[in-house]
């Protein structure tokens, strides 16, 4: 399928850090990310530190507080892939203790063509 040569941002969603229990909650929606995207960009805009899971479950990333996470797929496909993205629905969780301020998530991809 042929992309466009331009970029597209998903819509931003966020989460606040005061409702955290220390159980995995949904940053990116039920419905996950809304397009694959090449880049996803979780920052931390609140007091306390949050680990980040793409299935719920499982750990995978950890972002400190006030600080930025950036996650490009692309640049790491493997030798025999043309590019990697982030599949269309993929849901992002995050977790930690009662913060004050929100976590938030971006993401950018290229639309199809036609």
């Amino acid at each position: 399928m042929a992309v466009k040569n331009s970029i597209k941002a998903i819509p931003l969603s966020s989460i606040d850090s005061a409702t955290f229990t220390g159980a995995y909650q949904l940053l990116s929606g039920a419905a996950g990310i809304t397009n694959a995207c090449f880049m996803l960009r979780i920052t931390n805009n609140s007091t306390v530190p949050v680990t980040v899971s793409y299935d719920g479950v499982n750990d995978h990333d950890f972002v400190l507080n006030a600080t930025t996470l950036v996650v490009p797929p692309s640049t790491i496909s493997q030798p025999n892939n043309f590019l990697a993205n982030f599949a269309q629905g993929q849901k992002v969780y995050v977790k930690g203790g009662a913060g004050v301020g929100l976590v938030y998530l971006a993401g950018y991809f290229q639309p199809s063509a036609g």
